[in-house]
């Protein structure tokens, strides 16, 4: 496997720019009133992964993994022509085996099918294993086997260690199980700060841990690598965590130089002084504190470039206020207001979204102030809406030939 992320086929290949992923969308774009509802199905797409991940017992890398794979797979295809259902199912299946972390396909399919039946009304999706299968070689062919991911949390570990410094935290010990290495130590960071580490506390590694989480439901992981990803959680975290807000307020500029209290006058130093022992305490003491700002800067990245991806972030957190989970909204918002908040012995924030007593309406096509709530339900009768409507016209087409729907059906016409 590749441990250099500039000569791997993530970046070489699986990089693209945001024409790539319009085009890719073009056909899907045909079938919904509002492009901005493209946007609910990446959140509504990762949830699914999500929850089904948790169903199998999978690993967080495991899941951020099967949630690149099946975006990359919908850079070539489009949600109105395939079973977006089946290809969660083979990207779960598939990651675990990438990951290191493999399940048996039976529980696959009977998982697959007690989550998408109970919580999405989808009773048609195969019991056959063979159909699962079958879509792992579609999967795979369609990943053109690049199936080596790297993601932001390698480069959060690289960056920043506990405060305390003691131990590893609970995500070291879980990231650094499987897969393409992920452990802190990953060699010369020639894009870095000199090997230095940044020293974040639990509470404020966990909040940069959750807003990498909460990136999988956009389309960050195809347009940046994951190094800027991490950075501009790190970014985020300096800002949103409350807690560590606070340690970095006497670093930023004040409103006005007359603000600053005066350093005290030399006079009262000499009778306080102790030669010697005190100076050397005053040095370790002023080697433990950091400058966070500093860090970020010296960073060799664009600074312009990680604002950018950083306000990609907290326009999904402003999407993601309007999106409501029908049967579990832990699955859909507990990740986002742990992080925006802050309480006593709450690791992330405390900016929560206020209820909404709308249950179900679909997106306004103004920009207006009554913004609706979208909700799992309607994103489910939208995605059958579009296959409907897509097998409609493949059926019926204007030149009077009918096309090969299905995929899988298309391929073995050809091979035939």
């Amino acid at each position: 496997m590749a441990t250099d992320f500039w000569a791997s086929s993530h970046y070489q290949r699986w990089i693209v720019d945001r024409a790539t992923l319009r085009q890719a969308r073009a056909d899907d774009l045909l079938y919904v009133d509002n492009p901005e509802q493209l946007d609910f199905l990446n959140i509504y797409f990762a949830n699914v992964i999500s929850k089904l991940g948790k169903k199998l017992q999978l690993r967080q890398r495991v899941i951020a993994t099967a949630t690149v794979f099946f975006r990359r797979f919908y850079l070539k295809s489009s949600y109105c022509e395939t079973d977006p259902f089946l290809v969660i199912a083979a990207c779960c299946y598939v990651a675990a085996k990438a990951e290191e972390s493999p399940v048996h396909i039976k529980n696959v399919v009977s998982e697959s099918r007690t989550l998408f039946s109970h919580q999405y009304g989808i009773k048609n999706f195969p019991s056959d294993n063979s159909k699962l299968a079958e879509m792992e070689f579609y999967l795979v062919d369609d990943l053109d086997c690049d199936l080596v991911v790297f993601h932001p949390y390698r480069t959060l570990l690289a960056l920043c260690r506990k405060e305390s410094g003691a131990g590893d935290t609970p995500h070291e010990a879980e990231a650094g199980e499987v897969g393409v290495g992920i452990s802190g130590d990953e060699g010369p960071r020639y894009w870095g700060s000199d090997g230095e580490k940044l020293e974040l506390s639990d509470g404020a590694l966990q909040t940069a841990w959750f807003i990498i989480n909460d990136t999988y439901r956009s389309e960050l992981c195809l347009l940046y690598p994951p190094h800027l990803i991490a950075i501009a959680a790190i970014y985020l975290t300096f800002i949103l965590h409350v807690p560590t807000q606070a340690t970095i307020a006497h670093l930023l500029p004040s409103r006005s130089a007359s603000d600053a209290s005066p350093p005290p006058p030399l006079t009262e130093e000499p009778s306080q002084i102790q030669p010697r022992r005190s100076s050397r305490q005053h040095s370790v003491e002023a080697k433990k504190q950091q400058d966070p700002i500093s860090f970020l800067a010296g960073l060799n990245v664009s600074m312009p470039h990680i604002a950018t991806i950083a306000q990609e972030i907290v326009s999904l957190y402003c999407l993601w206020d309007r999106y409501k989970e029908d049967s579990s909204p832990d699955a859909g918002s507990s990740t986002k207001q742990r992080l925006r908040g802050s309480g006593s012995g709450s690791n992330s924030g405390s900016v929560s979204r206020a209820p909404s007593e709308d249950d179900g309406s679909s997106v306004s096509s103004g920009g207006g102030e009554s913004e609706s709530v979208v909700t799992q339900a309607v994103l489910t009768k939208l995605l059958m809406k579009m296959r409907e409507q897509r097998l409609a016209d493949l059926a019926h087409p204007a030149n009077g030939k009918p096309v090969a729907v299905n995929k899988m059906l298309e391929r073995t016409q050809a091979a035939g």
